[in-house]
Protein backbone atom coordinates (compact mmCIF):
# COMPACT_ATOMS: atom_id res chain seq x y z
CA UNK A 1 0.00 0.00 0.00
CA UNK A 2 1.42 3.44 -0.90
CA UNK A 3 2.66 5.46 2.07
CA UNK A 4 0.35 8.39 1.38
CA UNK A 5 -2.72 6.13 1.24
CA UNK A 6 -1.82 4.37 4.49
CA UNK A 7 -1.15 7.76 6.08
CA UNK A 8 -4.49 9.11 4.89
CA UNK A 9 -6.39 6.07 6.20
CA UNK A 10 -4.72 6.30 9.60
CA UNK A 11 -5.40 10.04 9.74
CA UNK A 12 -9.07 9.49 8.85
CA UNK A 13 -9.43 7.02 11.70
CA UNK A 14 -7.53 9.24 14.13
CA UNK A 15 -9.67 12.25 13.19
CA UNK A 16 -12.89 10.35 13.75
CA UNK A 17 -11.67 9.31 17.19
CA UNK A 18 -10.56 12.87 17.95
CA UNK A 19 -13.98 14.24 17.03
CA UNK A 20 -15.40 12.06 19.79
CA UNK A 21 -12.66 13.18 22.19
CA UNK A 22 -13.18 16.88 21.50
CA UNK A 23 -16.92 17.06 20.88
CA UNK A 24 -18.56 13.82 22.07
CA UNK A 25 -18.92 15.18 25.59
CA UNK A 26 -21.21 17.91 24.24
CA UNK A 27 -23.77 15.23 23.48
CA UNK A 28 -23.14 12.54 26.09
CA UNK A 29 -21.75 14.35 29.12
CA UNK A 30 -23.62 17.67 29.10
CA UNK A 31 -24.78 17.50 32.70
CA UNK A 32 -21.58 15.98 34.09
CA UNK A 33 -18.78 17.88 35.82
CA UNK A 34 -16.00 19.24 33.62
CA UNK A 35 -13.37 16.96 35.18
CA UNK A 36 -15.30 13.90 33.97
CA UNK A 37 -15.45 15.27 30.42
CA UNK A 38 -11.71 16.01 30.57
CA UNK A 39 -10.86 12.54 31.81
CA UNK A 40 -13.03 10.78 29.23
CA UNK A 41 -11.71 12.99 26.44
CA UNK A 42 -8.08 12.34 27.37
CA UNK A 43 -8.70 8.60 27.47
CA UNK A 44 -10.24 8.74 23.98
CA UNK A 45 -7.43 10.98 22.71
CA UNK A 46 -4.84 8.33 23.63
CA UNK A 47 -6.23 6.15 20.83
CA UNK A 48 -6.20 9.08 18.42
CA UNK A 49 -2.52 9.66 19.12
CA UNK A 50 -1.88 5.95 18.68
CA UNK A 51 -2.96 6.36 15.04
CA UNK A 52 -1.85 9.91 14.22
CA UNK A 53 1.75 9.54 15.33
CA UNK A 54 2.42 6.39 13.24
CA UNK A 55 0.63 8.04 10.30
CA UNK A 56 3.03 10.96 10.38
CA UNK A 57 6.07 8.74 10.88
CA UNK A 58 5.17 6.54 7.90
CA UNK A 59 5.21 9.47 5.46
CA UNK A 60 7.75 11.70 7.20
CA UNK A 61 10.56 10.97 4.75
CA UNK A 62 8.44 11.09 1.62
CA UNK A 63 6.54 14.32 2.39
CA UNK A 64 7.40 17.57 4.10
CA UNK A 65 5.98 18.44 7.50
CA UNK A 66 3.93 21.19 5.83
CA UNK A 67 2.42 18.69 3.40
CA UNK A 68 1.56 16.31 6.23
CA UNK A 69 -0.06 19.13 8.21
CA UNK A 70 -2.19 20.33 5.31
CA UNK A 71 -3.22 16.74 4.56
CA UNK A 72 -4.19 16.40 8.22
CA UNK A 73 -6.30 19.58 8.07
CA UNK A 74 -8.03 18.46 4.89
CA UNK A 75 -8.88 15.09 6.37
CA UNK A 76 -9.96 16.78 9.59
CA UNK A 77 -12.54 18.86 7.72
CA UNK A 78 -13.74 15.88 5.67
CA UNK A 79 -14.31 13.91 8.88
CA UNK A 80 -15.63 16.76 11.03
CA UNK A 81 -18.39 18.01 8.75
CA UNK A 82 -20.28 14.67 8.58
CA UNK A 83 -19.61 14.18 12.31
CA UNK A 84 -21.08 17.59 13.11
CA UNK A 85 -24.08 17.09 10.83
CA UNK A 86 -25.02 13.53 11.76
CA UNK A 87 -23.68 12.97 15.27
CA UNK A 88 -23.91 16.45 16.81
CA UNK A 89 -26.98 17.31 14.71
CA UNK A 90 -25.62 20.65 13.54
CA UNK A 91 -27.54 22.35 10.79
CA UNK A 92 -26.03 22.45 7.31
CA UNK A 93 -24.86 25.80 6.01
CA UNK A 94 -22.86 26.76 2.96
CA UNK A 95 -19.86 27.81 5.01
CA UNK A 96 -18.91 24.13 5.28
CA UNK A 97 -18.53 24.04 1.50
CA UNK A 98 -16.63 27.34 1.28
CA UNK A 99 -14.25 26.17 4.02
CA UNK A 100 -13.68 22.95 2.09
CA UNK A 101 -12.71 24.93 -1.01
CA UNK A 102 -10.22 26.95 1.03
CA UNK A 103 -8.64 23.80 2.44
CA UNK A 104 -8.50 22.22 -1.02
CA UNK A 105 -6.69 25.34 -2.21
CA UNK A 106 -4.17 24.84 0.60
CA UNK A 107 -3.69 21.22 -0.49
CA UNK A 108 -3.10 22.32 -4.08
CA UNK A 109 -0.50 24.94 -3.15
CA UNK A 110 1.40 22.81 -0.64
CA UNK A 111 1.65 19.78 -2.96
CA UNK A 112 2.46 21.58 -6.23
CA UNK A 113 6.01 21.78 -7.44
CA UNK A 114 7.83 24.99 -6.43
CA UNK A 115 8.12 27.55 -9.19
Amino acid sequence: MPKILLTALLLCASNLIMCFAWYGHLRFLKGRPLWIALLVSWCIAFFEYSLAIPANRISAGAYSVAQLKILQECISLMVFVPFALFFLRERWNWNFLWAAFCVLGAVYFIFRQPA
